[in-house]
């Protein structure tokens, strides 16, 4: 039975995804239906989180604009993102950063990891 779903999901897996995790700034590029017309909108942010695995695999990022915070989730594999773009690498000692949500201005930054 396990077989028979991990064929099926196969399919759908997205190979050409970059390595980023959180910390990191990602530029998505979301494919956005409006009536009969599609356009692709980027939304660039911090990603504060990732969770699960598989194809339930998600991301979310949180991006700041005119002093509030919009806090997006994206599933990794979804036909909806068109592309993933990694702007900067995030030096980050924890998996979930939740706590860039009580802080604001200078201070909700994260550092950028060092050339190596």
């Amino acid at each position: 039975m396990q077989d028979i779903i991990k064929s099926i999901e196969e399919e759908y897996y997205k190979n050409d995804l970059p390595r980023f995790g959180p910390g990191d700034t990602v530029k998505v590029h979301v494919k956005v239906v409006e009536g009969t017309r599609e356009r692709i909108q980027i939304y660039e942010g911090t990603v504060i989180k990732i969770r699960g695995g598989g194809l339930s695999r998600t991301f979310t990022v949180r991006r700041t604009t005119y002093g509030v915070a919009v806090e997006r989730t994206f599933p990794i594999h979804s036909p909806k993102i068109a592309r993933l773009e990694v702007t900067r690498r995030g030096k980050v000692r924890r998996g979930r950063l939740f706590y860039l949500r009580s802080l604001t201005g200078k201070k909700a930054r994260v550092k950028e990891k060092g050339r190596v």
